[in-house]
Parts: structure tokens; sequence; C-alpha cells
């Protein structure tokens, strides 16, 4: 396991070794992160908007692209671990790959309908 920080390298990368019956899909991806919340708002991260891309490749390598609020968030360290460790928990990737970028900013406009209504957002 590595973390790196510049945006043309993960902020956390590791190898697993991959059982060729399993196979990986968005939608576990999804449902891991969506157990992440940032302490500041009581909404999960997918919902708010933090999460820019999920991909995987035809070879079963995992990359995640996500943001945060602010760049001076608070958990700028500990929400992307925090993501890692949600999804290097499930099983048929070959790898994952988290990668913090802020380009573009994150605003209000990313989050999702049912984030907006449960922050009383418009």
């Amino acid at each position: 396991m590595m973390e790196k920080t510049d945006n043309n390298k993960p902020i956390f990368f590791e190898e697993f070794n991959v059982n060729e019956s399993l196979t990986i899909n968005k939608e576990d991806i999804v449902n891991q992160v969506k157990e992440v919340f940032d302490p500041e708002i009581p909404v999960n991260i997918y919902d708010l908007g933090l999460i820019y891309e999920i991909k995987i490749d035809a070879e079963k390598n995992v990359e995640i692209k996500m943001t945060l609020t602010s760049p001076n968030c608070p958990v700028a360290e500990s929400l992307p671990q925090e993501v890692s460790q949600k999804i290097k928990n499930l099983k048929g990737m070959k790898s994952l790959a988290v990668y913090l970028t802020f380009d573009p900013p994150w605003n209000q406009n990313m989050m999702s309908e049912d984030a907006k209504l449960a922050l009383d957002i418009s």
C-alpha cells in the first residue's frame, strides 16, 4: 500500500489476489461508498457528489476519482482512506486506486436531489 498526494498519482493504491470467478461491479462500489459520511454533513459522500468517477477496466482494476467539499477540509487525509477501506473489502478486483482532485471544485449543484432534500437546499 502506498499513499501519494499529487494529482497524477493515487492517494491510495493496493493490489489484490483476484479470484477469476468473482466480478466487481459499480453498484457494489457505490453501496460501499454510500456508507461513508462527511462528519460535518449528515449525508453520505456519494449523494454529496464527492465521488466524481468510478472506473472498472477489463482486468478488474478499479479507479475512484473523488474530491472534498474544500481543499482545507478537516478530513482531507482520513476521508479518502475511509473510502479505500470500504471498497477494498469487496471481492473480485485486481487493484484499487483512489485519486483526490479539486478540479472541478465541488459545489452544491453536484449533490443528489436526496442530499439537497436532507439538507433543506433547493
